[in-house]
């Protein structure tokens, strides 16, 4: 590990030499992006400014983690700071040399940026409160991080013809989608897991194909090389559109897919030792008798300990909480972060003393679950996004917050700008995609409707594609539709299951 950490701190000054040549206007934004996103950054849209990808296997972020991005925001003056899907924390508006010297400095407390973007393996997935949720099947974080380590060492020796996520879930609530992931583990009461490969959202989505069953926890290191040697044999390396997992199903079929995946897992087990021993991670904390509630706190398994939840709308917070937050816990014992996939963050292990502090200092963040939507960062910063999809949501708060509903009258959402569903739209109960819509011959913003998705093990489904709404008429639906359910003193969610017809008929008014 240490040797590939000294060849990855090698390869920085080849990226300072190439975003000098991209910020001095000798190199192409396409040939920039082909190469600076192998190193986890990326120029936003117009190329005056880069974002930086912080790698959080697992969306662990220990003290040392976060005071090093408090102090790198201060350092540097970062302006946007974005909790992302991937449970990754992403910097934006950085100019050329703070992009190079942050990425330099990470390495020190052990974020390591490379393969952030680019067609590597990414950031490995973990439920976010593996190792002290209540009724969590097993701890699956530290085979997540083994993963996490095991697959640095494929970014400077595989080519692979696209990226790969892989991801571990501890419980059936699949936070992680590791039923449709390129490669997702998902933890049995038995302990062991269920292996699902070749799935993925975006464009043409892909349940996973179920590869195996009670895999034992030591073996998930064959059953990754199995997958990259997969990819490598049958990806398409000629279309990048079509150059994901998932699309293996379509070139194999289901059951091609699945034997040709489970041939290369024989040879990779014929061929070498890969059995991890690992232990989990223990909590010796004991609470202090201080007992605590409220929406945003969880108790954990271990007694008298909780998790505050904090959710900055669209998952964008203002940069000065991270160094707030690492004021108010740096000195609490065995207390860390964990980033979420739905752009939550969790600050754990605290007893109710603590818990209260955590929650004064985070209190600027979602008040009820309609406010805890997700939102990709969207266009005014990625290259290839369509639509704003935070400043979107951002509308669409403002107004139902004039409306005062209680808290379920409207469901989280997911956003995306594009199809790329960075904003996980399609497992949304209600979900957007950017895109334009051409009425009365004028060319308008709009998002395409996805209803009633779910990621929940055993109950996985894409969401419905209804029609287009015009971005201009989404705050209005949403006021409408908080009315209607309020109306009848109810949740939405009870409210649609009782009668679906009633949501179509409303969402037709709006709909193209």
């Amino acid at each position: 590990m240490e040797q590939m950490i000294r060849e990855f701190k090698d390869d920085l000054d080849d990226f300072r030499r190439m975003t000098e040549k991209f910020y001095a206007k000798e190199v192409s934004a396409k040939d920039y992006k082909g190469f600076s996103g192998g190193f986890g950054s990326y120029a936003q849209k117009g190329g005056e400014a880069s974002m930086l990808r912080l790698r959080m296997p697992g969306g662990r972020m220990n003290k040392e983690k976060l005071k090093f991005i408090a102090d790198s925001v201060a350092e540097y003056g970062v302006e946007k700071a974005h909790f992302t899907t991937c449970q990754t924390v992403q910097f934006h508006n950085l100019n050329e040399k703070a992009v190079c010297d942050i990425m330099e400095k990470a390495y020190d407390v052990g974020i390591i940026t490379r393969g952030g973007g680019g067609d590597f393996p990414r950031n490995v997935m973990v439920s976010p409160l593996s190792g002290v949720e209540e009724g969590e099947y097993f701890d699956v974080l530290p085979y997540a991080e083994a993963v996490s380590d095991y697959l640095l060492g494929f970014i400077k020796t595989v080519k692979m013809p696209r990226k790969l996520k892989v991801c571990f879930s501890n419980s059936p609530a699949n936070a992680t989608h590791a039923t449709f992931r390129d490669l997702g583990f998902a933890a049995r009461p038995d302990g062991t897991f269920d292996v699902y490969s070749a799935g993925g959202l975006g464009n043409n989505p892909r349940m996973g194909v179920k590869v195996a069953e009670q895999a034992a926890p030591s073996e998930v290191l064959y059953y990754v090389k199995a997958m990259v040697e997969t990819f490598v044999a049958y990806g398409n390396y000629e279309s990048r559109a079509k150059a994901r997992t998932r699309y293996m199903q379509e070139t194999l079929g289901v059951e091609g897919y699945k034997k040709a995946y489970l041939e290369k897992l024989e040879t990779v087990k014929a061929g070498e030792d890969l059995t991890l021993h690992v232990s989990g991670h223990s909590v010796a904390k004991a609470g202090n008798k201080s007992a605590i509630s409220g929406k945003r706190i969880i108790a954990q398994k271990q007694n008298g300990l909780y998790a505050a939840a904090y959710h900055p709308i669209g998952g964008v917070p203002d940069v000065s909480k991270f160094a707030e937050i690492y004021e108010v816990i740096k000195d609490m014992d065995e207390v860390e972060v964990r980033i979420a996939p739905d752009e939550t963050i969790y600050i754990i292990n605290l007893n109710g003393t603590e818990a209260k502090k955590v929650l004064a200092v985070t209190d600027d963040g979602a008040q009820n679950l309609f406010e805890t939507s997700v939102a990709c960062i969207g266009s005014t910063i990625c290259q290839v996004g369509l639509r704003d999809s935070q400043g979107t949501l951002s509308q669409i708060i403002e107004e139902v917050r004039k409306h005062d509903f209680a808290d379920g009258v409207l469901p989280r959402i997911h956003i995306s700008g594009c199809t790329s569903s960075c904003g996980t739209h399609q497992i949304g109960t209600l979900g957007f995609h950017g895109g334009v819509k051409r009425v009365n011959d004028v060319v308008e913003p709009a998002f395409t409707m996805h209803v009633n998705g779910s990621d929940k093990e055993g109950e996985e489904q894409f969401g419905e594609q209804w029609g287009m709404m015009l971005q201009k008429d989404m705050p209005a639906f949403f006021v409408e539709l908080g009315q209607a359910v309020q109306a009848e003193d109810t949740t939405f969610d009870i409210w649609f299951a009782e009668d679906p017809g009633k949501l179509k008929e409303m969402a037709e008014k709006y709909l193209y």
